[in-house]
């Protein structure tokens, strides 16, 4: 096949989807679809349709902090090492309380439960995974280096089916589901925000007063800088005249200057975050449970993500069963 043959394919393959008689079918579920299921299809250009599925509940992203970091300072072979550890690891956590792993890339996966109870199974699981992160994986991997972040979102999203059916040992790597909906996006977004410290320079302009003095007729002048309020407050004494009288023999003259101060201000954001939502929601379902009675669930003041625009609450929780 030609160029200008693959190109008008394409071209009518994409005219057929996107197309007014094109169907989308989309069915409601509670569980969490697999690629397998006949309810999720893919774009069928002879029946104009395709099937989806929408599944509301909670959505989990987890990756390794610094893992470009990882990368160029470790050799391949512990890089591998770490990578498979990390993957089979948060793969058997994700399913401990139910969550069912729909996507790995690298270091990151998505983990995705069914409807029922989901607020609590995803919050469990968080912590689930948090433990494993600190008390294992960062103690058996050799540079203790290993940090993890964590979100969770909860809504509506609709599941599909991408790709291309194909022959031979590249059909699997040719087809996947797609998770469409701001729950994966905001979710993956708090995962890029967790555990990470950062490093804020923040610059202020200062008013500040010069002024000169000479203590002899024959010597140059010396300056001195104050801050413009410590000038006025002790460099300056009052009269009973409209006057002001500077509090210096040798004083002859002034002016005002700006100063640029910089200072640095250091954060590191929790290691699981959630929307809130998804707090409220576990909260009203766990009311004992020692997280909450404790309020080590906090808000992330200063902590944003692009697309969302309520609070977000953050938290360092452990089971203490992986201490020992």
């Amino acid at each position: 096949m030609g160029l200008e043959e693959f190109r008008d394919s394409i071209r009518e393959e994409i005219r057929g989807i996107i197309s007014s008689d094109f169907e989308i079918i989309i069915k409601e579920t509670d569980t969490v679809p697999s690629i397998g299921d006949p309810d999720i299809t893919y774009p069928n250009l002879i029946t104009k349709q395709q099937k989806c599925k929408l599944l509301e509940t909670c959505v989990l992203y987890i990756d390794i902090r610094k893992s470009t970091d990882l990368n160029l300072s470790h050799r391949r072979e512990t890089m591998a090492k770490l990578y498979s550890s990390f993957v089979r690891s948060m793969a058997r956590a994700g399913g401990y309380y139910g969550g069912v792993v729909r996507n790995i890339i690298g270091d990151r996966l998505m983990v995705v439960f069914n409807k029922e109870n989901c607020f609590t199974d995803a919050v469990n699981t968080a912590t689930l995974m948090n433990s494993v992160s600190q008390y294992i994986l960062n103690k058996e991997f050799d540079h203790n280096e290993v940090k993890c972040g964590i979100g969770i979102d909860y809504g509506k999203m609709l599941v599909t089916k991408t790709g291309i059916i194909k022959r031979g040992t590249e059909n699997t790597s040719n087809k996947s589901l797609v998770w469409l909906g701001r729950p994966a996006n905001i979710a993956s977004k708090l995962t890029d925000a967790a555990n990470k410290t950062v490093t804020e320079v923040i610059r202020q302009t200062i008013p500040t007063i010069r002024e000169g003095h000479q203590y002899s007729p024959n010597t140059e002048w010396k300056w001195y800088e104050f801050d413009q309020d410590y000038f006025l407050n002790n460099r300056i004494e009052k009269t009973y005249t409209r006057m002001l009288k500077h509090n210096s023999e040798y004083f002859k003259s002034f002016y005002t200057s700006l100063r640029v101060s910089s200072t640095t201000h250091t954060t590191t954001s929790k290691a699981i975050l959630m929307t809130k939502k998804v707090f409220d929601e576990y909260k009203k379902a766990n009311p004992n449970a020692q997280s909450i009675k404790k309020s080590w669930w906090s808000v992330q003041s200063g902590l944003s993500v692009p697309g969302y625009a309520d609070d977000i609450y953050g938290g360092d929780i452990i089971f203490t069963e992986f201490q020992q």
